[in-house]
């Protein structure tokens, strides 16, 4: 499978949200969705994309935009992890790794020598039709939720 480019449509996907909903990128068509991927619900840096995300929110609401974090975790340890850090962005749970495989951010990873699956931390713009208008790969949580606050400006 080839890895997706600027320009690709995003895959959809329909996946467990946090509360029991259903999470679809195709029934958000039409503004713009944030879809970021991290490798697991409380451990410290997937922590703090989740509270930088939720604290710039309200930024991305005031343009339409959605923000979808999504990993492996299941979406009882999503409302867990949701009500201890006060998280007010949307949580998907894709235990099953479609959406992550789709993606391409479920990847052969390396920790002292070991190597193993993982989700390599990555977001995904997709614009109000469907294509990706930006991706950041294996990205640094410091400053990131900014970034892409910045880039749906400029959508």
């Amino acid at each position: 499978m080839s890895e997706l480019t600027i320009g690709d449509s995003a895959p959809d996907f329909e996946l467990e949200g946090d509360g029991g909903s259903k999470i679809s990128l195709s029934a958000l068509s039409g503004s713009p969705v944030v879809v970021y991927f991290y490798p697991k619900d409380d451990t410290p840096g997937c922590t703090k994309e989740a509270i930088a995300f939720s604290a710039l929110e309200p930024e991305f609401a005031k343009l339409g935009a959605r923000i979808i974090g999504i990993s492996p975790d299941t979406s009882a340890k999503h409302d867990k992890f949701k009500a201890k850090h006060d998280l007010t962005v949307s949580l998907a749970a894709d235990p099953d790794k479609i959406a992550c495989e789709a993606f391409g951010v479920w990847v052969e990873k390396s920790m002292y020598g070991r190597k193993y699956m993982g989700v390599e931390r990555s977001t995904f713009l997709v614009n109000a039709e469907g294509k990706l208008a930006q991706i950041w790969r294996k990205v640094k949580v410091a400053g990131h939720a900014e970034a892409v606050l910045d880039a749906v400006k400029a959508l």
